[in-house]
């Protein structure tokens, strides 16, 4: 990790700053994106080492929007656009930055100043900030950290990459079940050290584990004397502290939940999760699970290109791979397409189709194992529903193939060959599109890495064999 100091001075008083044009005020448009114009004027202002008026431009922005502004601006531009934003590039914005553009910065600093930003941070958001730097650096800053803080870090480093412990913050608010609402009211109001954003509060036992909970608008609501434990609502959702993330958003979803206590594995409060964190989860998942389908890795527009290449051409290499065995059973088939070159022809028609089938149940089936709609409960019928939909698909595809292939090589066999082996592919298609992401799953291999790939080798290999093979037992080729 360098040394060069990152910037921290303060950003300059409403009162020095240069004028700034009203127009540029209305910084956003309606997608909620920072305008073109807007960028281009605080890059050059930077350029022109104006850094006055590009601090007065950028200070009103909200932190997400000033880390947005970072990450377009290009790889050359951000050493200048963050020295020229001294004390308004803060650990809020930190937290709020794409992490390969928050790793460069993070290059910038000394222990001592990222132990700095760290302890502003709730707990999750200073994890996210230490958990890649290397050990010795992590140690460092560590080292460099308020004990307290300190200790915090340690404990959610200890658990596992996107469990709840990692996701979970430690600054809650818990109170015995015996206060009463005046109690729990005075604590809240005389606590300087307490945290701010909360939605409910926590009620526990003396051992410190959750009984209930308490929403602020029942407390602020309910007569002083009134117990806590006569107002709590006892039926909540506890998250363990090695929960998988994806598991986590789930539980969040299914019970429309704000906020949710964590808990250790002796059943004592830790911790909490709030939304606001498994909406980022949500939407990292979701994309997540798409870009892997397509074998683009993480799919991030900042992303190193060496990395981004590596982690395509290695899917390409296996696509290669499967690609070359199609061709081999084509291959198997060379003397019957010579001799009626029209084989040529139809046969990838039958692949494709059959990949676009097998793509279908595949996105359907990824998502359902990652939703928890499918288990071992409802997998036997999910097979026979799939079954159904590829056989029905596959008869009314035969039939337009198969009759289109008729009207135009005026063949009647070649079309029933046809006919057939697009309903044979669109079987195949249905049952590796289930059968392959239910396989993956069972041997604990995300399903949404590697399944297509062998979806498609296995309707471009049956498509090609079926179809060639019919024709050459019909003596098409004869």
């Amino acid at each position: 990790m360098s040394e060069r100091k990152f910037p921290t001075a303060e950003p300059a008083s409403p009162a020095a700053s240069p004028e700034v044009d009203p127009a540029d005020s209305n910084i956003m448009d309606r997608e909620d994106r920072l305008k073109p114009k807007f960028v281009a004027k605080v890059l050059d202002a930077v350029a022109a080492g104006d850094n006055e008026t590009a601090r007065a431009l950028v200070g009103p922005l909200h932190p997400a929007d000033v880390a947005d502004l970072i990450e377009l601006a290009r790889g050359d531009e951000r050493d200048g656009l963050v020295a020229a934003l001294a004390g308004i590039v803060d650990a809020d914005v930190l937290a709020e930055m794409n992490e390969h553009v928050r790793e460069t910065l993070l290059d910038e600093m000394g222990p001592q100043q990222l132990a700095d930003f760290a302890g502003q941070l709730d707990t999750d958001d200073a994890v996210a900030l230490i958990e890649d730097l290397e050990d010795d650096e992590q140690r460092a800053v560590l080292r460099a950290m308020e004990p307290d803080d300190r200790a915090a870090i340690e404990q959610a480093l200890s658990f596992p990459e996107e469990s709840a412990g990692r996701l979970m913050q430690r600054d809650l608010i818990a109170v015995p079940e015996h206060w009463t609402v005046g109690q729990v009211i005075d604590y809240l109001r005389s606590g300087d050290e307490l945290t701010t954003d909360f939605w409910e509060v926590f009620v526990v036992s003396p051992t410190h584990r959750p009984v209930g909970t308490c929403k602020l608008s029942t407390l602020l609501r309910s007569p002083r004397k009134v117990r806590v434990a006569d107002i709590m609502v006892d039926d909540q959702t506890l998250i363990p502290v090695e929960m998988d993330q994806e598991e986590v958003a789930l539980r969040f979803q299914k019970y429309a939940l704000i906020s949710a206590a964590v808990v250790d594995p002796n059943g004592r409060l830790v911790g909490m999760i709030t939304v606001d964190d498994i909406v980022h989860i949500i939407q990292e998942e979701a994309g997540e699970d798409v870009l892997l389908l397509s074998g683009a890795g993480d799919g991030d527009i900042n992303e190193p290109i060496a990395m981004t290449i590596r982690t395509r051409l290695t899917w390409l290499v296996i696509n290669l791979g499967t690609a070359i065995l199609a061709a081999a059973v084509v291959g198997g088939f060379e003397a019957e397409i010579s001799k009626l070159a029209v084989l040529a022809v139809l046969m990838g028609i039958i692949s494709g189709m059959g990949g676009n089938a097998g793509t279908q149940t595949l996105a359907v089936v990824v998502r359902a194992l990652a939703t928890n709609q499918l288990t071992s409960s409802n997998t036997v019928r999910m097979v026979r529903r799939e079954l159904v939909i590829a056989l029905t698909n596959g008869l009314v595809l035969a039939l337009i193939t198969g009759g289109g292939t008729i009207l135009i090589y005026h063949n009647v066999p070649l079309g029933l060959v046809m006919g057939a082996a697009m309903i044979i592919n669109n079987l195949v298609a249905g049952l590796s599109g289930i059968l392959v992401p239910l396989a993956l799953e069972k041997a604990r291999i995300d399903p949404a890495v590697s399944s297509a790939v062998f979806v498609t080798m296995a309707t471009d290999v049956m498509g090609f064999f079926s179809f060639l093979g019919l024709a050459s037992l019909a003596g098409l080729a004869g």
